[in-house]
């Protein structure tokens, strides 16, 4: 398009150029030309229509050029990394996303090259080099740590292509052969918190706790901003439905614990929470719940299966949408978008089914809440829900970058990865 309009700016100066030599200055006379006649006329049309279609064939040679070779279904390989398998939710999340994307393009088992429980150290860039020398033209790594040993396999081999999930160092590398990715994973979290406040307001209105009563608990991973971002938004969610909601955080410093995912949510419970949820891997929180006859939303998964009587949902990723697009882009030659996050508009995210414990009326709410947010009448993070100290934030700029515009935190759009770091009045966030 750029050079689309440079060429039009030079006609335009040739037209003007000529238009000059043609009147002239002053007072001097000069006498008309003789009119053209129609086969010259018609001689210089097509001529002009010739040399159009030159620059047009021209131009789309360029863009054919910069687009790159592409590559041939049969011939593509992917690699990808997880921090866990298939028995932990996360990473069953990018494995099930993965395959689904692979078998919709019709890509054969064996070009998908899978790293399972590749810890966040070396040993990242060893599974990234052996995907390489395996022959992996794309290749993924999926957890937070991996980011900079994925970067430097991305140094190593300009020629590949490499894309991190959770991560914020892409815009800033340097490497045109490294992105990072992401989901609007907060727009989930909020619903299941709408889905979680209406079940304590059920529980408020049954007499079963009061309004003061009102203390949900939330097992973290670790303090970093995907997991305040997270939990940030599914006490929003809560709030929307009771005002008088307040959380605490507890953190057990892994991803994927069972056992200290349990043992931190009985803590919480014995504390006074009445609502347990997560951001943790594991179903080790919801065991402990369905215990102990607690109300929990867990992440990745459904928890029914161990939390039959209690678990209300989970918000999830739907990573098929990002694997399609990004093998897509690269069978077409097309590099991948630096910083890729969408949510409920492209079916990014979502909440996985309701279980028996939910409040009456929860899926229609559930519903009106989701298409508010894909409408854009509805932001999870408006200012004007939420405080800091007792303040209203109205600029919010780490690294010089403002991410309040419109009385609303813009989670996921200058970066991928979640940003919002703050803790807001209403959660008491204790690190261990």
């Amino acid at each position: 398009m750029m050079k689309k309009a440079l060429s039009m700016l030079c006609a335009a100066s040739m037209a003007a150029m000529l238009l000059a030599g043609c009147g002239g200055s002053g007072s001097t006379t000069t006498a008309a030309a003789p009119a053209a006649s129609a086969e010259e006329t018609k001689a210089e049309e097509t001529k002009a229509e010739e040399t159009k279609a030159e620059e047009t064939k021209a131009e789309e040679s360029k863009a054919e050029e910069a687009k790159g070779e592409g590559i041939a279904k049969e011939d593509l390989k992917v690699g990808i990394i997880f921090i866990g398998d298939e028995n932990e939710g996360y990473s069953a999340s990018h494995i099930n996303g993965i395959k689904a994307a692979a078998e919709k393009l019709g890509l054969a088992e064996d070009q998908v090259i899978m790293k399972t429980n590749i810890g966040e150290d070396e040993s990242c860039l060893d599974a990234a080099e052996d995907l390489a020398a395996d022959g992996c033209q794309l290749i993924f790594a999926t957890s937070f740590g991996h980011e900079s040993y994925l970067m430097e396999a991305a140094q190593n081999h300009p020629e590949l292509t490499f894309a991190h999930a959770t991560g914020y160092q892409a815009a800033s590398s340097g490497l045109d052969n490294f992105s990072n990715y992401f989901d609007n994973i907060y727009e989930a979290r909020y619903v299941s918190g709408v889905v979680a406040g209406m079940k304590l307001k059920e529980m408020i209105d049954n007499g079963e706790i009061s309004a003061a009563d009102a203390k949900i608990g939330y097992v973290g991973a670790y303090p970093y901003a995907e997991v305040i971002s997270g939990f940030t938004a599914f006490f929003l969610g809560v709030r929307s439905e009771v005002p008088e909601a307040t959380m605490k955080v507890l953190y057990t410093n892994s991803w994927a614990d069972p056992a200290a995912e349990a043992e931190t949510a009985k803590q919480l419970i014995s504390d006074g929470c009445v609502l347990i949820s997560q951001h943790a891997d594991t179903t080790g929180a919801p065991t402990s719940c369905q215990e102990e006859g607690v109300p929990c939303v867990g992440y990745n998964v459904s928890m029914l299966s161990v939390a039959p009587d209690v678990a209300l949902t989970s918000p999830t990723n739907n990573w098929e949408v990002y694997y399609e697009e990004a093998i897509q882009h690269v069978l077409n030659g097309e590099k991948l978008p630096v910083d890729w996050s969408k949510g409920f508009d492209v079916d990014a995210v979502r909440i996985t089914e309701l279980g028996t414990a939910v409040a009456e009326g929860t899926e229609a709410k559930v519903e009106e809440v989701k298409n508010a947010l894909m409408k854009g009448e509805l932001h999870v993070f408006d200012t004007s829900t939420f405080t800091v100290d007792g303040k209203t934030v109205d600029t919010y700029a780490p690294n010089g970058v403002e991410y309040i515009a419109d009385g609303y935190f813009h989670e996921s759009e200058a970066i991928s990865a979640p940003a919002f770091d703050m803790i807001i009045d209403g959660i008491e966030s204790v690190a261990n």
